[in-house]
């Protein structure tokens, strides 16, 4: 099969598009999956860059999210056959091959069925950043209907999913943008209040938004100083939760003065380390948000597509920043 191998950490240029055997038969409860699409993801550029979490296993597939056709499946699988289409994130940390790949095998219990309504590209551009607001708003934030929510970056990968599960929850929405074209792209997503974080004090434009009490929730998704620099948006005894890990200059003067509940969200904990029944669990948030994605309530936003032999392409966009919604590799023409 044709596959994008990362062949040394390094630059996009490391990316090389190879023949590769394919995946073994599937196991007992395993599916091999005929790749139709793969979503790119701001992980799998930094993994390409510094190396995956399993340096002796390079050279390597990357990618965490695919979606796909099964084309076999093992004999004590129960959920599928042959000719249903999938969608999923696993495998692409270094380990378990990713799915910049025309074939993978996954195991049932960790694939949902794709939605029907949307294409294999959308598909493939949901997994990932679904499962990560999803977490984030609904698990470590503890988000409940009425509540406001302050998300960072609401244009982008998680950030657009993230505005509508919040609204799906029953909460007020305000977030940042940093043009009037992301302006207008959040609003039909559902924000109720929009800030354009280049010229705006965001902290002052959520006090105001909130009559100086703050959010009930905070999501960050960009890190770095924004993490800190939100604490005074967030109301006492709120909630932040950020998807980065915390720089070491963080000041947390104010939110231990606020008394602020501190989330941490990392999606892939599951897959490393091996934690079966959450990694069943994100393919049951996947089932549920297929059925919200079929039924008109919840979309997602592909801007850019790529061949799969482009691989290194989609890396130089991604990391040119700034994009809006998600870049998928388009594997087979389905």
């Amino acid at each position: 099969m044709k596959a994008v191998l990362m062949t040394a950490a390094g630059s996009p240029e490391v990316l090389q598009i190879q023949e590769v055997p394919n995946p073994t038969v599937p196991g007992n409860t395993e599916l091999l999956v005929r790749l139709v699409a793969a979503g790119i993801n701001p992980i799998d550029t930094k993994l390409r860059s510094r190396g995956t979490f399993y340096p002796d296993r390079t050279p390597t597939i990357l990618g965490c999210d695919g979606a796909g056709v099964v084309e076999a499946v093992g004999a004590g699988v129960q959920r599928f056959r042959p000719g249903d289409e999938v969608y999923f994130c696993y495998g692409g940390l270094g380990a378990h091959q990713g799915n910049y790949a025309e074939y993978t095998v996954v195991d049932e219990r960790f694939v949902a069925r794709k939605p029907a309504s949307i294409s294999f590209a959308e598909a493939a551009a949901a997994p990932l950043v679904l499962i990560t607001a999803w977490e984030a708003l609904y698990e470590r934030g503890r988000l409940s209907p009425g509540e406001r929510v302050f998300i960072h970056a609401g244009a982008g990968g998680v950030g657009h999913v993230a505005i509508q599960l919040a609204k799906l929850k029953g909460a007020t929405v305000s977030t940042t943008v940093g043009s009037e074209a992301k302006a207008n792209f959040v609003k039909e997503l559902g924000a109720d209040h929009v800030i354009f974080y280049k010229q705006t004090d965001f902290v002052q434009a959520v006090l105001d938004w909130t009559g100086g009490e703050g959010v009930d929730l905070a999501f960050d998704t960009v890190g770095g100083e924004t993490f800190h620099k939100t604490f005074p948006a967030v109301r006492v005894y709120g909630d932040i939760v950020t998807i980065l890990e915390p720089d070491a200059n963080t000041v947390w003067k104010t939110a231990r003065l606020r008394n602020l509940r501190i989330g941490l969200e990392l999606m892939l904990t599951p897959a490393l380390l091996g934690l079966e029944d959450s990694l069943q669990h994100h393919a049951e948030i996947l089932e549920q948000c297929a059925t919200w994605i079929d039924e008109g309530k919840l979309k997602i936003h592909v801007t850019h597509k790529f061949p799969l032999k482009e691989a290194a392409k989609a890396h130089q966009l991604i990391e040119s920043g700034s994009v809006t919604g998600k870049i998928v590799l388009l594997i087979s023409d389905e």
